[in-house]
């Protein structure tokens, strides 16, 4: 059984002195930080998701600050492949399922709960995997938002916390 951690939209403009900064960025940054460094000690597959928007400025222009996904996450995650989307569902018009080959579960963390991660999360283009959501590995506007968001989720059976990860292998 293959799992992969896909990382969406953990970009600059998500945090302090961006376009749209979300509730506790830097603390759930810092926890997807650690997933992804735990996925990659246990053999698990990891990509990571980052929007770019065809507008010259604003939130996630591309070649913009903003739109970069942040250092930490790129570090953490080595060659891991980056798939870049448009729409809110990182399934929708992108290549995202060619790197997802083998994968019978795919854990779902980043930003935006309500958004990204949803959508994602629901994908009619998903059909085949078993969808897990990391909880506290996603962040939204607020918190009241990403507890709806999550709530939501939880009613269908799709939300985990870290702990679903599992250890990682000893070496």
């Amino acid at each position: 059984m293959t799992r992969t951690l896909l990382v969406i939209d953990v970009q600059n403009d998500y945090f302090p002195g961006g376009h749209l900064p979300l509730w506790q960025p830097e603390e759930t940054e810092a926890r997807i930080v650690d997933a992804i460094g735990a996925a990659r000690a246990r053999g698990d597959k990891v990509v990571l998701v980052q929007h770019v928007s065809p507008e010259a400025e604003g939130l996630f222009a591309a070649g913009s600050q903003g739109g970069q996904i942040r250092p930490a996450i790129l570090a953490a995650a080595g060659d891991a492949p980056v798939v870049t989307k448009a729409h809110a569902d990182a399934f929708q018009e992108t290549d995202l399922k060619t790197h997802l080959g083998g994968t019978s579960e795919l854990f779902i963390c980043g930003m935006m709960t309500q958004n990204c991660v949803i959508f994602t999360a629901l994908s009619e283009l998903a059909h085949g995997l078993t969808i897990k959501v990391i909880g506290d590995l996603c962040a939204a506007p607020s918190e009241i938002v990403h507890l709806i968001a999550l709530n939501g989720l939880e009613s269908k059976g799709y939300v985990v916390g870290t702990d679903a990860l599992g250890p990682a292998q000893a070496s």
